[in-house]
């Protein structure tokens, strides 16, 4: 995985330098600070990056600072996907097209000489209030979240895990005697069961955190987790088909990824995701990797 923080670019003066596409099970991240735009004119350049129903859908919202963080996942998204070489094309992410699934998730939609084709680019986008996330893939559906660390749980953990989490991890987390540790545990692993739902491509809705559980059976000092997945409804449907990675960004948030394992290579299925730390001229690597304690 490579994790970017930047600053993305409209002006002609100063294109969007061009990418390669992830590799087989590597997943890049990218993640802004909305805190950090202050400029009036720069957010305006970003509006005119968007079409016409997601400028009404950001000018919809109620509030300056919700609108901003709107504005900004957009045009994320936007100069993310325009920066990598798809068919040899350079892209100019306003003319980039999407779709959403049937339970909302947005797909991107690529055109190719001989018509509409199922692009071989997948992301998903998280956001808190202090920082936006995307993740990039290619042939592997992808999941991302992320959580402030600090984030406060108003109810009783436990109590509130036993609304969510399955036994098993209702279990897990109450044999944590440390209430600290206990709300870091709850917030990386309510990370992960996010991350698998939007990578299944359901949402919370369709696929409820209850009616699976997260079992993490090997941490790797890499940072990859062998997890399988355990239906409640249907216990037969245990699965590792799905690779995760839990890590920090700009050593404020928690964030899970879920990708898919790459049934198109057999190389990929026995090699665990790639997690690569990389730090390049206005773009910083700020993630390290972090253990699920216990699962």
């Amino acid at each position: 995985m490579r994790s970017f923080q930047r600053n993305f670019s409209v002006s002609p003066s100063c294109p969007l330098l061009p990418l390669q596409l992830p590799s087989p099970m590597e997943t890049h991240v990218w993640f802004v600070l909305p805190a950090e735009f202050k400029s009036v004119s720069l957010l305006n350049q970003y509006m005119e990056l968007l079409s016409p129903c997601e400028k009404e859908n950001v000018l919809t919202m109620r509030g300056d600072q919700l609108q901003k963080r709107a504005l900004l996942a957009r045009a994320l998204v936007r100069t993310t996907i325009a920066r990598y070489q798809i068919n040899n094309h350079v892209i100019d992410p306003r003319s980039l097209k999407f779709r959403k699934n049937v339970h909302g998730k947005p797909e991107l939609v690529w055109k190719s000489d001989d018509g509409q084709c199922p692009s071989p680019l997948h992301f998903n986008i998280s956001h808190t209030s202090s920082l936006i996330a995307c993740g990039v893939t290619v042939n592997s559906p992808i999941g991302i979240d992320v959580e402030e660390k600090q984030r406060k749980i108003k109810n009783n953990i436990l109590a509130f895990a036993r609304r969510y989490f399955s036994l098993y991890e209702v279990e897990h987390l109450s044999m944590i005697s440390d209430s600290e540790v206990q709300r870091q545990e709850f917030v990386k692993l309510w990370t992960l069961k996010e991350a698998y739902v939007k990578a299944l491509g359901r949402g919370f809705s369709a696929a409820p955190f209850k009616t699976f559980t997260i079992r993490v059976k090997d941490a790797t000092n890499s940072g990859a987790f062998e997890v399988a997945v355990e239906s409640s409804d249907h216990p037969e449907s245990l699965t590792n088909n799905w690779q995760f990675g839990l890590f920090e960004l700009a050593s404020s948030h928690y964030a899970s990824i879920c990708m898919e394992k790459d049934k198109t290579s057999d190389v990929a299925m026995r090699v665990p995701m790639r997690l690569t730390n990389t730090e390049k001229r206005l773009l910083q690597s700020c993630n390290r990797i972090l253990p699920v304690a216990g699962f």
